[in-house]
């Protein structure tokens, strides 16, 4: 390490800073069906998760391979680029954060990883068959295969337990969710982490540091291993209200359906060293774990505001990243202006959030918007439960009755809606 310059110091320091909001960021991607439903305490279940991201970092250097090697080209690329990459990363990862929409931060990484590669050497510094065959399938595959898994097995749990009382297996059904909680949590040790390792070893190559090739140094795979789980332990809970609660509203059966799956998910794309998306496989999971029990719902408006935000992942963080290049190339002033920027946003972002805070008290607190399932959602339980002829006429007498009596005709409750 003795050969670490300034600039390499900045960029490293500013790798973990982007893998502790990596923690924050995904903590709902473990726990937030658990806290959802009761299983865990709020500060217990991310205590667990922290815990656990911190020994899966451990487990495998694939991904960070993947990294460091695969998404672009070695030579060409300088501290400045990788320091730029990492500014439109945190960015979108708070950005995000602040507004509660579970976003990729591997996306996030990966857009901004691209976005300054091509504003300092061109498209020709970005290796497209890498970044098609390990980013871009996974990222479409993942939220599908682990969605309809979930629905799957959720169905399955239904049909199995159809005849059991409900509140004798639900205590079984809590377990196995902590304990599928916690091999998401594993999971995600084994692939976010890992992410921060390949971005540190790239600068340390891109510095004369490493050989190009080199796996992560130990104290790397350490600092990023920490890094990640103080982030997990301070809680996203604004994301973690949203997987929770906004998006269905999860049973303890549904729940380990959804962890279960999206943890198989995660550990497989893991041993093959695709750098997935663990946002994508918990938020698909979640929602077809949603649609696995009759009449359950997904709530659309959400759902639809999150895709959004999948979508503009990768160009916006891109975008930032290839500013912040453009201004880094400038010279010494142009890196202290980037730092400066980059310390500004975070502080006006974490103001902002102050405005309304959400934390481990009322993390299960759904607002009304939240609740309001819209058109597709209301049409979707229409469909999943089909009413009887006496159900209409019992329906047209509640419509008719208030009408003549003066009084509202509001749902009997939110969840109704």
């Amino acid at each position: 390490m003795e050969h670490i310059t300034l600039l390499l110091a900045i960029v490293i320091v500013t790798a973990l800073v982007f893998d502790f909001t990596n923690g924050f960021h995904d903590t709902a991607n473990a726990m937030a069906t658990t806290i959802s439903t009761g299983a865990l305490k709020p500060k217990t279940a991310v205590a667990m998760s922290a815990v656990l991201n911190l020994v899966g970092a451990f487990l495998s250097v694939e991904v960070a391979k993947t990294i460091s090697s695969g998404i672009v080209t070695e030579e060409g690329i300088t501290p400045e680029v990788i320091f730029a990459a990492l500014v439109g990363a945190i960015l979108w990862n708070l950005m995000t954060w602040l507004i509660g929409l579970p976003s990729s931060s591997s996306h996030a990484l990966m857009g901004g990883l691209i976005g300054a590669t091509i504003a300092s050497v061109g498209v020709s510094g970005v290796n497209g068959g890498t970044v098609v065959t390990k980013v871009l399938i996974p990222a479409i595959a993942a939220p599908l295969v682990a969605g309809l898994s979930a629905y799957l097995a959720s169905r399955l749990t239904y049909r199995i337990g159809r005849n059991a009382d409900p509140k004798a297996t639900a205590k079984g059904y809590r377990a196995g969710q902590i304990t599928s909680a916690g091999l998401v949590s594993l999971a995600h040790g084994t692939n976010d982490a890992q992410k921060t390792m390949g971005i540190i070893t790239l600068a340390l190559v891109a510095g004369g540091v490493l050989v190009p090739g080199s796996n992560p140094p130990m104290w790397v795979i350490v600092s990023a291993g920490l890094a990640i789980a103080l982030g997990t332990y301070l809680g996203g809970w604004r994301i973690i209200r949203t997987m929770g609660k906004g998006l269905t509203d999860l049973q303890p059966q549904q729940g380990f359906a959804a962890q279960t799956s999206a943890a198989s998910v995660i550990l497989a794309s893991s041993n093959l060293g695709f750098s997935l998306s663990t946002t994508h496989s918990c938020s698909g999971a979640v929602m077809g774990a949603g649609l696995g029990r009759k009449g359950g719902v997904v709530r659309w408006s959400t759902a639809t505001r999150m895709f959004v935000a999948w979508g503009l992942t990768l160009p916006a963080a891109g975008l930032v990243a290839a500013g912040s290049e453009f201004v880094t190339k400038q010279g010494d002033w142009g890196v202290a202006a980037v730092v400066v920027f980059l310390i500004g946003s975070c502080v006006a972002i974490w103001f902002i959030s102050r405005r309304q805070v959400v934390d481990h008290t009322n993390v299960n607190d759904v607002d009304a918007e939240a609740e309001r399932a819209g058109v597709v959602t209301t049409a979707m339980a229409a469909v999943s439960v089909p009413p009887t002829a006496g159900a209409l006429a019992a329906e047209d007498l509640k419509t008719t009755i208030p009408a003549t009596a003066g009084s509202s005709a509001e749902p009997a409750s939110p969840a109704a809606v």
